[in-house]
């Protein structure tokens, strides 16, 4: 019934063939053993290889740490006081010295860009209260985020049992790292004084690609070489996670400009566009018009169809109505497969026509005698 509802409240629902479609272009060989490559904006995948088999992530888990101690509630100015059980971590270090004190921000851009295991190990301590408590909201937000196929069992990366992560999950992880707006902007950061230390990322594609937005390295031995990267052009953001590729930033070249030479961004909603009027019981006036509340931007293929649907919540609205309301969603669709959603909204308010105003019964001031 809400679906039914739904296509006589808006007519004819959003058709958008483009004419003149062209043969997409061969997705290219890469080295990677998983490869990922998705529509930042949608989270749509356009390109997968083993992308949900699960292997080691190396310090591309640290843009989970990050992530983590940015929702923790502790802000970037805290003073840290670097523990000795922090400190002389194996591996890539900012070296950190037992009783030092730095800011949690400078300990970020050290875990983000110079990728400093030490960094890792106190920013979970000082978020966490303790390392393995932190580790646990580590894995809570995964759960959080829909990563399936994600454990962690340290916030650094180092080769560990229980932590894993797949090429698709990372990509997730990506998606809600470029939505955070300083997490957004350290990770595109090519270098940076903080006190005495000065870090420079260690992603060499913020160099050498153009609209490259940087996020994370990674390699063990093990787990090989690990790279989560994300580029912007117009207008459409790509992500594209490898896990153990030998020639990592040629893969994330490649695929970035197989993305952007196969698919282009198309606006499909505005905020505040009208889908249509619901009716309103009991309020001042019969209808009320209903519109999106979200923009959406999708990467498209030349000539791929796009459908959508609303779905209503409720047939009818009972007065009072506030403004921004979500009544339902605005669901599109390609190849038959759910692409994305947005939420629906009441673009006006309705007052019930029982309320008092001025101190009068406005029903009983229509219909006095």
């Amino acid at each position: 019934m809400k679906r039914l509802f739904s296509v006589l409240l808006t007519g004819a629902l959003l058709l958008c063939p483009v004419p003149g479609a062209q043969a997409a272009q061969a997705a290219p060989n890469i080295s990677a053993a998983s490869a990922v490559l998705m529509d930042g904006d949608t989270g749509r995948v356009l390109y997968e290889r083993d992308g949900h088999a699960r292997r080691l992530i190396a310090s591309t888990t640290k843009l989970m740490t990050a992530l983590t101690a940015l929702e923790s509630g502790h802000s970037l100015g805290e003073i840290v006081t670097v523990k000795p059980e922090w400190a002389g971590v194996e591996g890539s270090s900012i070296y950190l010295v037992p009783g030092e004190k730095l800011t949690l921000e400078a300990l970020l851009y050290g875990l983000l860009l110079r990728s400093g295991n030490d960094a890792a190990l106190a920013i979970a301590g000082h978020c966490g209260g303790t390392v393995e408590e932190f580790v646990g909201q580590m894995n809570r937000k995964a759960r959080e985020l829909g990563m399936t196929d994600t454990g962690f069992a340290n916030p650094n990366g180092l080769d560990a049992e229980g932590h894993y992560s797949s090429a698709y999950d990372m990509a997730l992880l990506a998606r809600t790292c470029l939505e955070h707006e300083e997490l957004a902007k350290i990770v595109s950061t090519r270098s940076i004084t903080l006190g005495t230390r000065t870090f420079t990322n260690h992603n060499k594609l913020l160099w050498r690609y153009e609209g490259c937005v940087g996020m994370k390295t990674g390699y063990t031995e093990k787990a090989g070489r690990t790279l989560v990267s994300a580029a912007r052009r117009d207008g459409m953001t790509l992500i594209c996670v490898t896990l153990n590729a030998p020639s990592d930033w040629a893969d994330h070249t490649a695929l970035f400009d197989w993305g952007f030479a196969n698919y282009e961004a198309r606006t499909l909603a505005r905020t505040g566009e009208k889908a249509g009027r619901l009716p309103v019981s009991g309020g001042l006036t019969p209808l009320c018009s209903v519109e999106l509340a979200e923009d959406l931007t999708a990467a498209l293929s030349p000539g791929e169809r796009v459908e959508a649907v609303c779905e209503l919540w409720e047939a009818a609205l009972t007065a009072p109505v506030s403004a921004g309301t979500q009544v339902g969603e605005k669901i599109y669709y390609v190849n038959s497969k759910e692409l994305a959603r947005v939420p629906l909204a009441a673009g006006q308010s309705v007052p019930d026509i029982l309320a008092p105003r001025g101190g009068f019964n406005l029903w009983r001031n229509v219909f006095k005698s």
